[in-house]
């Protein structure tokens, strides 16, 4: 199940470690994903939003698109308020392993989550880059989640979508099962909301602020440069 505590977050060690331990933990659903649709019981939710636009033709180099990539490869869409995203910045996308950290009303869960599938590439005039990762085994919710940029290349026009399929998945303690039926949905549609907003103004100038420093885990979007046990 999810490891949760209150008040601050995890040290880098302790971080590692958690991270290691999740190479040989399964997804936590059996349902291929075809079949993981409304009609079958499982919710789909998500949104799609302009976030920028450049010349027409193909993405500019260290455009906005090319930004935005970069961005989604780092997973600094997300709102470190609500989800920090704890990976080694060295390992391959696909594959990648990653600790997401839930932080709701000063608690704090740890949910494992790996890279399946990734696209990049260009089909009927749309550049598309983006990836999906699958819950694993003891995180909150079942299921998967898409995040995908595209450009048109007819209009310029640059969009990022985020499109999930998900259950209630395994909790710590009926509590949290409990604040998460009732208030789950709020942060969600706070996340999703702000994500979007998070890659217009990254896709407007280039980062300064290194991924991480050499040897150590990527923490994105988190504000907290010192952490606790």
């Amino acid at each position: 199940m999810a490891l949760w505590r209150f008040g601050g977050g995890w040290s880098e060690e302790t971080m590692r470690r958690y991270l290691s331990a999740l190479e040989d933990r399964p997804v936590n659903f059996d349902t291929p994903v075809e079949q993981m649709i409304a009609a079958h019981g499982w919710t789909v939710d998500g949104s799609e939003d302009e976030i920028a636009t450049e010349p027409e033709g193909p993405p500019v180099a260290d455009g906005p698109y090319e930004r935005a990539k970069q961005a989604i490869i780092n997973y600094d869409f997300s709102d470190p308020s609500i989800v920090v995203g704890h990976y080694d910045p060295d390992s391959p996308v696909i594959g990648r392993n990653m600790l997401l950290e839930l932080k709701v009303l000063g608690f704090r869960f740890l949910c494992g989550v790996r890279v399946k599938e990734m696209r990049d590439d260009l089909e009927q005039g749309t550049s598309y880059f983006g990836f999906r990762y699958d819950t694993l085994e003891g995180h909150v919710e079942r299921g998967y989640e898409w995040f995908l940029l595209t450009k048109d290349h007819a209009t310029g026009g640059i969009h990022f979508k985020i499109e999930a399929h998900w259950r209630m998945g395994t909790f710590p303690n009926l509590w949290s099962k409990a604040g998460f039926t009732l208030i789950g949905e709020h942060y969600r549609s706070v996340w999703r909301r702000r994500a979007p907003d998070r890659l217009r103004r990254i896709a407007r100038q280039p980062s300064a602020t290194p991924i991480a420093a050499p040897g150590r885990l990527a923490h994105r979007g988190s504000d907290e440069p010192s952490r606790s046990n």
